[in-house]
């Protein structure tokens, strides 16, 4: 999920006013990615999302955080089965050949202009189950001017998944993908983005488990907080 220190865009670049108040937001879990590194059959899942930590999936760690945060939560992925326990509308890929998360965000982009015009959407990766409370908070207060996303930032590094996307960008986004680009943090770029540092309090509230052991991490993180 990380992307590649001192990124190339903005940091910081708070711009009150670039969203009017009250702009509605609506969350989408990223949920469509293959998760090999994870081994999810072998733990009792199907697919990433819902291998357990604490008792629950790990895609409803991320539904609980962002709930608060969101008018509506959705969540991205080709697998509406494997995804039912979570509750929630299932987005698929408006685009073949599993093009990877920014499918899922121009999926949210789509809906978003056939039920929620002039909305914002915030996206999440199913593997992130510490996002903080003030993440919509913060990336709205850090939408650039220009109209470009905004993304997370923590430790001296973007996660550019972890993003709120204007409507308007819809349009240029699905041009990129049919041209072939996947490299979301690249698309941020392109897009005009800026990414929004968290201060670091010991925990990193982007931490994304990725593997067996990161699971292990994260079941001890989770445990030392209950």
């Amino acid at each position: 999920m990380a992307g590649p220190t001192a990124p190339p865009y903005p940091s910081d670049a708070a711009s009150p006013g670039a969203a009017p108040a009250g702009t509605p937001v609506i969350g989408l879990i990223l949920a469509g990615g293959h998760g090999s590194r994870m081994g999810a059959p072998a733990l009792g899942a199907a697919t990433k999302p819902m291998v357990l930590l604490g008792g629950r999936p790990l895609a409803a760690h991320v539904a609980e955080r962002l709930a608060p945060q969101v008018a509506r939560l959705y969540a991205s992925g080709n697998d509406a089965e494997a995804l039912a326990p979570l509750g929630l509308p299932v987005l698929p890929d408006p685009l073949p050949g599993r093009p990877g998360p920014l499918a899922g965000v121009l999926a949210g982009l789509d809906l978003i202009a056939s039920q929620a015009p002039g909305a914002l959407l915030l996206t999440a990766p199913a593997d992130a189950p510490f996002l903080p409370a003030d993440l919509a908070a913060r990336l709205l207060a850090g939408l650039p001017e220009g109209g470009g996303p905004a993304c997370a930032a923590s430790a001296g590094r973007r996660h550019p998944v972890i993003a709120l996307w204007p409507a308007a960008l819809r349009d240029r986004l699905r041009l990129l993908l049919e041209g072939g680009e996947r490299r979301v943090g690249f698309v941020i770029e392109l897009l005009g983005g800026a990414a929004i540092a968290w201060p670091d309090r010991g925990n990193d509230p982007f931490y994304n488990v990725n593997s067996p052991q990161e699971l292990e991490i994260a079941r001890s993180r989770l445990s030392a907080h209950s």
